[in-house]
């Protein structure tokens, strides 16, 4: 029981940390939370912050996640997007909400997990 407590802590510690960068930019090819990133970028520095070491681009992060279906998906589990191939990531962060590093017009945002039909979901995090 108290390892699942943690377990959820952790994973809620992952989201409210990815939360508060809503707002900042989006750059193609960055990494910075806070000056610019796209969205493997981000997913990526977020979860370093953690100590994980995640695949630099979308699809390689697809790859090396474990995969569950949609209906296990909880909070700090990662979304992915694409049709025939993985383009775009987001972190899950609950309520069917994700963050995620999504155009240079609109930055680092909060959107529905299924504002784009998810083409899987993955896990680093136990």
């Amino acid at each position: 029981r108290k390892a699942e407590e943690a377990r959820v802590a952790r994973r809620q510690e992952i989201a409210d940390f990815a939360l508060q960068f809503v707002g900042n930019p989006y750059v193609y090819g960055g990494t910075s939370l806070t000056n610019g990133a796209d969205c493997s970028g981000f997913v990526m520095s977020v979860f370093a912050q953690f100590g994980y070491e995640l695949p630099r681009v979308a699809a390689a992060q697809c790859a090396a996640s474990q995969k569950k279906s949609a209906e296990e998906i909880e909070v700090g589990d990662l979304v992915f997007y694409g049709d025939g191939r993985i383009d775009h990531v987001a972190l899950y962060i609950g309520d069917g909400k994700i963050v995620h590093a999504s155009t240079a017009a609109t930055g680092i945002k909060v959107s529905d997990y299924n504002y784009r039909t998810p083409a899987a979901v993955g896990t680093f995090v136990e």
